[in-house]
């Protein structure tokens, strides 16, 4: 690297706050020059595959021309304007492929910022739902333990109160309740005793539930955990006997990673809300959507306040609405089912026989999601520099090494992600010693 490049990193180290890293003691971080397709291009002159999607969002690859021109053309008209009072065709086209799209009945759009914000929206949707039909003692929300759902306030409330990150503001989050974890593995036998306590919590506090609300299918940040398709049935067989509402948090799972285009579909069910955020446009720019049932919006509408009481000041943004759109025209294309059926069939093929490795706990794949659990912590300093140089860009958590790669990735670039991996469990120091 240049001088200049080094001073900017320099500059980053002591001043750029990123996520979940500390100023006083931070990881390292890696100029980014440029992307392209599957590759991230550093500074310093490395070309790493990526094994991330950057965080899940990068559907069809980095810098995709129509992806690029949906923005250009955008940004041409207007970049944006408020949505009180005002509309525009992007938003409109996007709420209306949305409808199509998701489960069935989910017909009411409302879009916002970030994932964490669309599932803020989805409980005070609840929770309003339930004022405006009389019945405030309905105020809490059910979920389950390894749960994940965002970083704000309420968003934090329904993630896991031991290891979901954070403990520190358990004193003055809401006070939700919690059901054990699925236990029955994706690909295991289903044994229905699974959601007896589930079913319990039901039976003993469904007059005081608003919600449930749950990732289908994969636990994400919570543990990369894959359950059972008729634990998610019984889910939304419960909400139904119980009279209370059911949120599906796809805003890891939606748009095809899992090999359905919404997770939902493994257990056949629609939610009365759905929450939708990081692959919506295609991995370019910020933009989440919470999505509802005719009833709740009517209900809400009706309500005491008469309307939902909630109005972001990028709501609908052009630019992101626009690129979304045209992230969803590929998408609908349909070969998004053939590209993640080849990820999954390498993932069995490759990375499967990693399970004999000493170091690894399990193997789990779904779809374009690839997971080893190790028996031991990463050293993630270590981990990342070493998966840097071995030309991939893996950045694993926990015990986890995962891999969501763009949907456009070959299989080899699929079969060096996998390599890597296979490298670095050979590597003590980058594992922390138990």
């Amino acid at each position: 690297m240049n001088k200049k490049q080094t001073e900017i990193l320099e500059f980053d180290k002591n001043h750029v706050w990123h996520p979940y890293t500390s100023m006083s003691k931070p990881l390292p971080s890696y100029l980014v020059e440029s992307a392209d397709g599957v590759f991230i291009n550093l500074a310093s002159g490395e070309k790493l595959v990526d094994g991330m999607s950057s965080w899940w969002s990068v559907l069809h690859g980095y810098n995709h021309p129509e992806l690029n021109q949906a923005l250009i053309k955008q940004t041409e008209k207007f970049a944006h304007v408020m949505f009180g009072g005002l509309t525009h065709e992007p938003a409109i086209i996007l709420a209306k492929t949305l409808i199509e799209l998701t489960p069935e009945g989910l017909n009411k759009v409302f879009l916002s910022d970030s994932g964490s914000v669309s599932v803020e929206v989805a409980l005070k949707m609840s929770l309003q739902y339930w004022h405006s039909k009389n019945k405030p003692e309905k105020h809490k929300i059910l979920t389950v333990r390894n749960g994940y759902h965002g970083d704000t306030f309420a968003a934090m409330s329904v993630c896991d109160p031991v290891n979901g990150m954070h403990q520190l503001f358990e004193p003055v989050l809401m006070k939700n309740l919690f059901a054990p974890a699925p236990k029955t593995a994706f690909d295991q036998v289903w044994d229905a005793a699974d959601v007896d306590e589930l079913s319990a919590m039901f039976a003993k506090h469904h007059h005081e539930i608003a919600a449930f609300i749950i990732e289908p299918i994969v636990q994400g940040a919570g543990g990369m955990r894959l359950y059972h398709p008729n634990y998610l049935k019984a889910c939304r067989a419960l909400c139904n006997q119980y009279n209370v509402l059911m949120i599906a948090d796809e805003i890891a799972t939606g748009l095809g990673r899992t090999g359905k285009l919404f997770a939902c579909e493994w257990a056949d069910i629609s939610p009365d809300i759905i929450c939708l955020g990081k692959t919506l446009t295609g991995g370019y720019m910020t933009l989440a959507a919470t999505l509802c049932t005719d009833e709740i919006a009517n209900t809400i509408s009706n309500g005491e306040a008469g309307c939902f009481m909630h109005g972001p000041t990028f709501m609908g943004n052009p630019l992101a609405c626009a690129v979304a759109n045209a992230s969803l025209k590929i998408l609908k294309r349909n070969e998004w089912q053939q590209q993640i059926a080849d990820i999954e069939c390498i993932f069995k093929q490759e990375l499967t026989p990693l399970i004999a490795h000493t170091r690894v706990n399990d193997i789990r794949i779904l779809g374009g999601i690839g997971v080893v659990e190790a028996i031991e912590n990463v050293d993630m300093s270590e981990i990342q520099k070493r998966f840097v140089e071995l030309g991939v860009w893996i950045r694993p958590f926990g015990k986890l090494i995962y891999i969501m790669p763009p949907f456009i990735s070959n299989k080899a670039q699929l079969s060096l992600l996998i390599k890597a991996i296979s490298v670095v469990l050979d590597e003590d120091n980058c594992f922390q010693r138990n």
